[in-house]
């Protein structure tokens, strides 16, 4: 990646601008495509209660996964949920917020802003 200036950007610097609570549309379909990269490094830092918009919720250690075993998902907006143990875990203990979403209306969710 790169700024306007040409400066190009490490991972830190691509997340380092969000904040808590910030509402995250992560791309990629299953775990092919995902910003995996960019989802490590926020699983690094120190923020979190994130709402995470995207068409499933990862696998374990991959994808939105990272972001659910470090607790900084506070909710998943998604057409797809089932592979992950710890997604799973969350959600049937109420410390996840879950909206299933079919594909198609999510894709046009996303498409309309």
């Amino acid at each position: 990646m790169s700024t306007s200036t040409g400066k190009l950007l490490d991972a830190a610097d691509a997340v380092a601008l969000i904040e808590d609570g910030a509402t995250l549309a992560v791309g990629g379909f299953g775990v092919c495509g995902i910003p995996q990269v960019l989802l490590k490094e926020l699983a690094s830092r120190d923020v979190g209660n994130f709402e995470a918009v995207s068409n499933n919720a990862g696998v374990d250690g991959r994808g939105l996964g990272l972001l659910l075993e470090t607790r900084q998902l506070r909710r998943i907006v998604a057409s797809y949920v089932g592979e992950n143990k710890e997604f799973a875990r969350q959600y049937l203990e109420g410390e996840l917020e879950v909206e299933l979403t079919p594909q198609g209306t999510l894709a046009e969710r996303l498409r309309a802003g």
